[in-house]
């Protein structure tokens, strides 16, 4: 990017270090400790967030009236400029709206409250897009190379850039695509695994997978290779194969991928051929209501974890498929044209559970995790929608659900879903069940007098929770911190000022009853203008750590406190 992008983007990250923090009124502070390293430090919380900037890229000369994606077939035209609070109403003309920004990773104490570090991805190397909501899901991993964290961004785009979520991932894949028949074939931006080490050194690792759409979320696995999950297919391709006219094809590089690392010090590096392979790729799921849904659709999964050596993963949006938590099973899968029946297994990881190599991903099934819903989101309206999932143990998984259950309506105000919240489930004689659902202190909350630069955004409704990252503690509860999902009147809730959210649980409780019944949620960070929270991650402690590390990133202010003050507190990365 141009010398102005980049003074633009670091004064993006010089606004991005106030920090606010507390518990009912709260007081505006500088973040120390945001100039050193290492951010992946034993016993912290990481969080990734990003804000909105209108004045870098192609967004700083958006007008009404401006060139946008419409259809397969047209182009539309913008009905706002780049205020923030305006220009998301973009998303009517052109459905696939939405606006490059920085990736911000904030490191913090999770026991004090305070902020320790503050890093930013090159945006020369990879952004997020602005405002789509199930992005920069976070991971944290130990492997014999050491901590790492990873996430899923846009390769080459910079920031202020249109439409790239949509965006084929490699040059004239779909020209069917509404966004290629805007900007041209060669509008495409690879989806890019980022890791970050134990040192704060990034490296790349793009894909030619999930064009058309975003990459949600990637780990690291316990073998070594990547898994990420995601979307595809914004254009009209409705067959699976190269018949469809895709190349490489969408319906076929999307879903749960399995990449081989490449790890370069840039997204220049060469992609080898067949580097990545989607696990069953020609899911698609028979419905009650008319044909199959549009090839590649039923695999639209969001959010991805690794246990004791098995992959479980959600799916928890769009009108198609099955909304509900998924592994991969040493079974072959339907072969394709052939209409799969909604599988079901055992779910613990036993034998029958595998990580999948590049060479194997299509020689293995995606199948409902046993006890988990099996209904069709198309009649249904999908009663479930979940997100995020954090195994406490090999009995108790905790599980987010985004709270859009029963609404056709994605972007205008909705009531609160009765599974929206943090949802506990337990494993009894081989089937997993509901036990209940902590909502209390943050579903249903309201955040008014939302006020900035660019005006007064509309009221945010908490409506439920996406990415999700916990810690088992060693006097039976486990914390849990999540991202908040919202819902206003907004031209695109993705663009919502939002929280993350904290909350300790009672591990062996399986009702919501006694201590449990009162337990409730606190505000770690936001709502801040113009800014979203997306991921969490919790760095677990080394057990050759003896505290000095964690330790040598904190700095004192003059009354002997680390970070930006003392006590609980709630952060702000923003303004």
């Amino acid at each position: 990017i141009g010398e102005h992008a980049i003074m633009s983007a670091r004064h993006s990250i010089a606004r991005s270090i106030s920090l606010l923090w507390g518990c009912g009124l709260a007081a505006l502070a500088q973040a120390a400790g945001t100039d050193g390293g290492p951010l992946l430090l034993p016993d912290t919380l990481v969080i990734s967030s990003s804000t909105y900037d209108p004045n870098v890229g192609a967004v700083a000369s958006l007008q009404v009236g401006s060139t946008l994606a419409g259809t397969d077939k047209a182009t539309s035209v913008a009905v706002s400029d780049n205020n923030y609070v305006t220009v998301w109403n973009n998303t009517t003309p052109d459905a696939s709206f939405g606006v490059t920004s920085p990736i911000i990773l904030t490191d913090v104490d999770p026991q004090s409250g305070h902020a320790l570090h503050r890093l930013q991805v090159p945006t020369d190397q990879v952004v997020t897009s602005f405002s789509s909501k199930s992005e920069l899901a976070l991971h944290f991993q130990r492997s014999k190379g050491g901590p790492s964290l990873t996430l899923v961004g846009y390769a080459g785009a910079g920031v202020g850039a249109l439409d790239v979520s949509n965006a084929d991932a490699v040059p004239g894949q779909d020209p069917t695509n509404p966004v290629t028949v805007a900007f041209g074939s060669d509008y495409a931006f690879h989806r890019t695994i980022v890791a970050l080490d134990g040192q704060d050194h990034f490296s790349y690792t793009p894909t030619v997978d999930f064009g058309g759409d975003n990459g949600r979320s990637a780990l690291l696995g316990s073998n070594g290779l990547y898994y990420a999950v995601g979307n595809s297919n914004n254009g009209n391709a409705d067959t699976f194969g190269s018949s469809n006219g895709t190349n490489p094809d969408v319906t076929v590089t999307t879903g749960l991928e399995v990449v081989n690392p490449i790890d370069g010090d840039s997204v220049s590096v060469t992609i080898p051929t067949d580097n990545s392979a989607e696990v069953d790729p020609y899911l698609q799921y028979p419905l009650d209501k008319g044909g199959l849904d549009k090839a590649g659709k039923d695999n639209n999964f969001r959010g991805v974890a690794e246990f004791a050596g098995a992959l479980y993963f959600t799916k928890g949006s769009g009108s198609n498929g099955v909304d509900t938590v998924y592994t991969v099973i040493d079974t072959a899968p339907p072969a394709e044209g052939t209409d799969a029946a909604v599988p079901t297994t055992g779910s613990l990881p036993t034998a029958g559970n595998v990580l999948p190599t590049v060479a194997a991903a299509g020689n293995v099934s995606v199948s409902v995790v046993n006890g988990f819903p099996t209904d069709s989101a198309r009649t249904t309206s999908g009663d479930y929608t979940p997100f995020g999932l954090f195994f406490a143990n090999d009995q108790t998984v905790y599980v987010t659900d985004e709270g859009t259950g029963g609404t056709d309506d994605l972007y205008n105000t909705k009531a609160v879903t009765p599974h929206a919240g943090l949802e506990k489930w337990s494993l009894v004689d081989g089937t997993w069940q509901l036990d209940y659902t902590l909502t209390a202190g943050v579903i249903g909350d309201v955040d008014t007098d939302l006020v900035g630069y660019a005006g007064e955004y509309p009221d945010v409704t908490t409506i439920g929770m996406r990415n999700l990252a916990g810690r088992v503690n060693k006097d039976g509860t486990v914390t849990l911190w999540a991202v908040t999902s919202t819902s206003s009147a907004s031209g695109d809730n993705g663009a919502d000022p939002n929280r993350v959210v904290e909350i300790t649980d009672e591990l062996a409780a399986t009702s919501l009853t006694g201590a449990v019944a009162r337990e409730s949620f606190r505000t770690i960070a936001g709502p801040t203008y113009g800014t979203v929270y997306r991921g969490v991650a919790y760095v677990d402690d080394d057990e050759h750590d003896d505290g000095r590390l964690r330790d040598a990133g904190r700095t004192q202010d003059a009354h002997g406190h680390d970070g930006i003050g003392s006590g609980p507190q709630r952060v702000r990365v923003g303004t």
